[in-house]
């Protein structure tokens, strides 16, 4: 099968981090197809030569095992095509229509990895161009819009031009092999599903921690904040793939009917619930991993009167049979103590004790989604004759599977997978319009709320797990943090 994959922002920092290396890595496992190009799109004056060198550069400092051979990267480099184009300027577009109809490729991709702002003007250049043929597969890249109105507006434009299956919204977490282990481990094993509700879990905690501030994203991230980076889409999907229902088969809209039910099932929010379950915090200065770190007002494209919020922490329930009553809290952050993605899953105590425990030694399920990735499951077991000496029957043990140890190189990685499903048309890891939706709509109320306030974040010193206010807020029932338990 012939593809063109058309990139928009070719020399930017997303095709330079992450999908060039991707492709990569897809065109070194052999799994990308054959007969493939690659155009990079820029307003830079680059020849194809020049493109090629500057994306040479980019594995000069990765691992050695990631890094191509002067040999390897020469054939890799034979995809790799450029060509200037001013996205405001109907002629440019014609001049890509003509280089795409030399070979008439069996798929054409368009990968937008440009501002979310300029999406629906590309859009509509590309379908004035004749760019939206039955051929043609648009990705999308998040924040698709800044609130619910911006989103439905892109949405629509979109659909104006190519139908749904056409347009490929992209969520790198849910390529990740973790975020494919968690559907796999709910619904390939009998074991978890009797114990996969209500009656059995008191609480589930979604961490999403990074050490990193906002690097040289500053102007971005000031008009975008925690909230809408990483809870409204990432964080929401991961939700989803833990409190969804079984689909009914393993096709793409069975699976996003299902996701899309758990987020209309979100409790809206009250205002009560917005003062003692939502907490917001921005980074100060402070120390992470040993080095002193500048606060996030001394960022460069920072405004240094910032209310923007780089940490975020939230509480909710999920209005069904199977989840009523059971609290899910979410937590992300920058410049936090630790760059960890993970899940745990904390399971109720046993009705009644007849052996004595080391207290808070319940039973829970950790799913590690980075750095690393694996399960661990936490059990009470027979303790040692010290633990009977002070009285304490059962002690603490945990099973760990590490899945990077067990599968190795056999592992994708999260776009290298995406990019494979685009090009081969399964949508089932990319996210359907109306899913979308009802994550702006649910998050609204918060947004709406932290613009009427006079107070803005709370601050929290970088290196530490966020505001105290976050540790409050789980301890109000009866719960704490994973690593403060």
């Amino acid at each position: 099968m012939s593809f063109d994959l058309v990139l928009f922002g070719g020399t930017g920092d997303l095709a330079w981090r992450k999908l060039m290396p991707a492709l990569f890595q897809a065109f070194r496992h052999g799994t990308l197809p054959e007969g493939g190009r690659i155009i990079g799109i820029a307003r830079d004056d680059l020849s194809d030569a020049q493109y090629r060198d500057l994306i040479r550069s980019r594995f000069d400092g990765v691992d050695l095992a990631k890094r191509p051979s002067p040999e390897e990267f020469e054939r890799f480099a034979g995809l790799l095509h450029f060509l200037r184009l001013d996205l405001s300027r109907p002629e440019d577009y014609g001049r890509l229509a003509q280089m795409l109809r030399e070979r008439h490729a069996d798929v054409v991709v368009m990968y937008l990895a440009t501002a979310p702002d300029l999406f629906s003007q590309v859009v509509q250049q590309l379908a004035a161009a004749g760019l939206n043929g039955a051929n043609t597969r648009l990705v999308l890249e998040k924040p698709l819009g800044h609130d619910l109105a911006s989103n439905r507006a892109i949405n629509e434009t979109v659909r104006s031009v190519l139908s749904e299956r056409q347009i490929f919204r992209i969520d790198h977490y849910l390529g990740k092999p973790a975020v494919q282990n968690l559907f796999a481990m709910r619904f390939g094993n009998a074991l978890f599903e009797p114990v996969w509700r209500r009656e059995h879990i008191s609480h589930i905690q979604i961490t999403i921690a990074e050490d990193l501030g906002v690097e040289k994203r500053g102007a971005f991230y000031d008009k975008t904040g925690a909230l809408r980076d990483m809870v409204q889409n990432h964080a929401l999907q991961l939700l989803c793939a833990l409190a969804m229902e079984p689909p009914i088969n393993a096709h793409a809209d069975a699976i996003r009917d299902e996701k899309l039910k758990v987020l209309r099932s979100l409790k809206p929010w009250t205002a009560e619930a917005l003062d003692q379950h939502v907490v917001r915090g921005q980074y100060a200065a402070g120390n992470v991993n040993g080095q002193p770190v500048k606060g996030y007002r001394e960022e460069p494209g920072v405004d240094p009167e910032s209310r923007t919020e780089t940490f975020v922490a939230l509480r909710t329930e999920i209005a069904s049979w199977r989840w009523a009553g059971v609290p899910f809290y979410i937590r992300t952050g920058k410049r936090l103590g630790s760059r960890e993605a993970h899940i745990v899953v904390n399971f109720r105590e046993t009705p009644h004790a007849i052996f004595s425990a080391p207290p808070g030694s319940t039973n829970r399920l950790i799913i590690h989604l980075q750095p690393r990735d694996g399960l661990e499951l936490h059990l009470l077991a027979q303790g040692s004759q010290e633990n009977r000496r002070n009285g304490q029957v059962l002690a603490p043990v945990h099973l760990d599977l590490d899945f990077d140890k067990r599968f190795g190189s056999e592992r994708v990685g999260a776009y290298e997978r995406l990019l494979l499903d685009v090009i081969a048309g399964r949508l089932n890891l990319f996210v359907r319009s109306d899913e979308q939706e009802a994550a702006w709509r649910w998050v609204e109320p918060v947004l709406e709320r932290w613009r009427g306030e006079e107070r803005g974040p709370r601050p929290y010193n970088a290196g530490t797990m966020g505001p105290s206010a976050a540790s409050a807020m789980i301890a109000r029932d009866g719960f704490c943090w994973s690593e403060e338990c």
